[in-house]
């Protein structure tokens, strides 16, 4: 029988509501929210690897494949590519054992991670609202589930998250991102616990999974940094004046973060030590503290535009060729960054959550703004996924604050407000599904890139080195010329446009741009190479012989180059250390034919017929085995 008593009914349907409201925040919208967040990135499986680092990582990298001891091994102990993250290493593995070289599980599993980065994002942003607003929160459970949620949309589906998921090298952001917001997690609910020994569970998970993203990828060193900013706003353990901090209880708060900062240090280390070994950290000598301080003013604004007007994304914002501090564009988005942080400071009592959230995304972007500058990007979308996260925080913060009391929720301000965030959030979901279209293909990638830069010297590279694969010769020459007058001193540019003359027989014109790269970069092993095959083919051996003698001075075990100078060697009569040269190539790939049969007919010259027999019977073995190979099994061949 139903009561007409007030108060029972106020009794029995509070509990009804709370019930209903657990449930949704417990599990069915976290749910909507991953389904919601792959719907924009459904075009990713119809996506390729692109030559953009996948290659180099994946296609023509055979050591990660395999959970053996010589793969766990290289996993743990190599800087590839100039990183370090033996955890994305052991997850490109798995892919491996599961798809092969299948593109589509790669992509698969990146877009499965960044889903449920968007459920942990919620949850988090759930959180941090209730810390925020601790007593309209609780009366207003559905609009704090509605606010959150459109926090974690905001931030899963906007076109700057593109580059991260659909980009298969980029596994490192989305894998790194799940443990680091997995830390977050298990700090702040270590906070709300009471009891000691489960508060030092949950911190000593939170170290772990803090472990685990920096092995990942170290993008989140300044993590301690963040954990200090939460226990001022908007957990207040500690006062907003550091002074306090020396107090006794403040002090304990601050041992808390001692184990994450030697992780940090530690990481940190490693990074620079990977960037280093492959060459990519700019010295200060080439990168002046002027250009860093510009790239620092850009980048800081850059992101912010491009969360709020998300247009002509590119895969590669090229540096330029000269710029300085007091370039104009600089000189602006420096002065916006001074004034939105003393603006921000100023209403640090009133809007707390507005600092807090400036100083996050300061933080976070600061390994990435110039200072450590490694590879050729001014700025880049991938940058933008675990910094623009308190963007989105912040968005959300203000829907709930406006929506958050009964009066204003039939406002309207509540309403546009609310049509805004549906409106933005559809929106964003449409140029992230054209967005990761761009990344169809290699030749779809630097298409787009030239699209939105056409002095893009890297771009026209790229495009041109791509199509000259497919056989598209004109083409790739003249994307490489637009590239050499944008760009004149690239050595990998000349000597790529000298193979292309060479093809059409110009072999005068084909030398001239090898010299050129050679004076360029002295230690560019690959234009004396060149030159030498050059040389060889006019029949100059002697000047043949002398550029692959400093070819192999620079590459000492180059398969191509100790074949080519023991065929110039044997081709002008001296056998036997030409003979040395081919054995060597053969000890080190014994699966090159071509290394066999020159072998063999040395060893025919030098009357050893038996053994040279052997190697070309090994020559004809290796010929048949390739040919008999269909393109996918040599594509998921180790």
């Amino acid at each position: 029988m139903t009561s007409n008593n007030p108060r029972q009914i106020r009794k029995s349907s509070k509990p009804a509501v709370l019930a209903s409201a657990h449930v949704l925040a417990g599990w069915l919208l976290p749910a909507l929210i991953a389904l919601a967040t792959v719907v924009p990135f459904l075009p990713v499986f119809r996506n390729d690897f692109v030559e953009w680092d996948d290659f180099e990582t994946l296609i023509e990298n055979p050591h990660y494949r395999g959970f053996a001891w010589p793969q766990l091994s290289w996993m743990w102990t190599t800087f590839h590519m100039g990183h370090f993250q033996p955890l994305s290493w052991l997850t490109f593995a798995l892919d491996y054992l599961i798809w092969g070289m299948n593109p589509v599980g790669y992509h698969l599993t990146n877009l499965v991670l960044h889903a449920i980065n968007a459920m942990l994002f919620f949850v988090l942003a759930r959180r941090l609202l209730l810390e925020a607003f601790p007593v309209a929160t609780e009366a207003q459970p559905r609009m704090l589930d509605v606010s959150a949620a459109a926090a974690a949309l905001l931030f899963a589906i906007h076109p700057l998250r593109v580059e991260s998921v659909t980009w298969a090298t980029e596994r490192r952001d989305v894998l790194a991102g799940l443990f680091f917001l997995a830390t977050l997690y298990f700090y702040l609910t270590a906070y709300k616990t009471a009891a000691p020994a489960r508060r030092r569970t949950r911190l000593a998970l939170a170290l772990a999974a803090y472990f685990l993203s920096l092995t990942a990828k170290a993008t989140a060193i300044t993590l301690p940094a963040i954990l200090l900013l939460l226990d001022v706003y908007p957990l207040r353990r500690l006062s907003g004046h550091w002074r306090s901090w020396f107090a006794a209880d403040a002090r304990k708060i601050l041992w808390e973060k001692t184990p994450f900062l030697v992780l940090a240090v530690l990481f940190a280390a490693v990074a620079i030590w990977a960037q280093q070994s492959a060459g990519a950290l700019r010295p200060a000598q080439q990168y002046f503290l002027s250009y860093r301080l510009g790239q620092a003013a850009y980048g800081i604004i850059f992101y912010v535009w491009k969360s709020l007007l998300p247009i002509a994304l590119s895969p590669l914002y090229e540096l330029p060729n000269d710029f300085h501090l007091w370039t104009p564009l600089f000189v602006l988005f420096g002065a916006v960054a001074i004034t939105i942080t003393i603006g921000l400071f100023a209403l640090r009592q009133r809007w707390p959550a507005g600092i807090a959230c400036w100083i996050y995304y300061l933080v976070m972007l600061a390994p990435v703004l110039g200072f450590a500058q490694s590879g050729p990007q001014l700025v880049a979308d991938r940058y933008s996924y675990l910094s623009c996260m308190s963007l989105a925080l912040l968005a959300a913060g203000t829907l709930f604050y406006v929506l958050r009391d009964g009066n204003h929720a039939r406002s309207r301000l509540a309403r546009v407000s609310g049509a805004v965030a549906v409106t933005a959030i559809f929106g964003f979901a449409a140029l992230t599904w054209r967005q990761t279209g761009y990344w169809r293909n290699t030749e779809t990638l630097w298409t787009r890139a030239l699209d939105v830069d056409p002095n893009s010297s890297l771009a026209h590279y790229n495009l041109a080195r791509h199509i000259a694969r497919q056989g598209r010769y004109q083409e790739a020459v003249l994307h490489y010329q637009r590239a050499l007058a944008i760009r004149p001193a690239d050595a990998d540019t000349l000597n790529n446009l000298g193979l292309l003359v060479a093809r059409n027989g110009e072999l005068d014109r084909a030398s001239e741009f090898f010299t050129a790269a050679v004076k360029v970069d002295p230690g560019y092993g690959k234009a004396f190479f060149n030159m030498a095959r050059i040389l060889a083919r006019q029949g100059r051996l002697d000047e043949a012989i002398q550029n692959y003698r400093q070819a192999l001075k620079l590459n000492p075990d180059e398969s191509e180059i100790l074949i080519g100078i023991g065929d110039a060697l044997i081709r002008r009569g001296q056998l036997e250390e030409g003979t040395g040269y081919l054995q060597k190539a053969v000890a080190l790939h014994p699966e090159l034919a071509d290394a066999h049969v020159v072998l063999a007919r040395a060893l025919v010259g030098l009357g050893n017929k038996t053994e040279a027999e052997k190697h070309y019977q090994e020559a004809v073995r290796l010929l048949k085995a390739q040919n008999s190979m269909t393109p996918s099994a040599a594509a998921a061949r180790p």
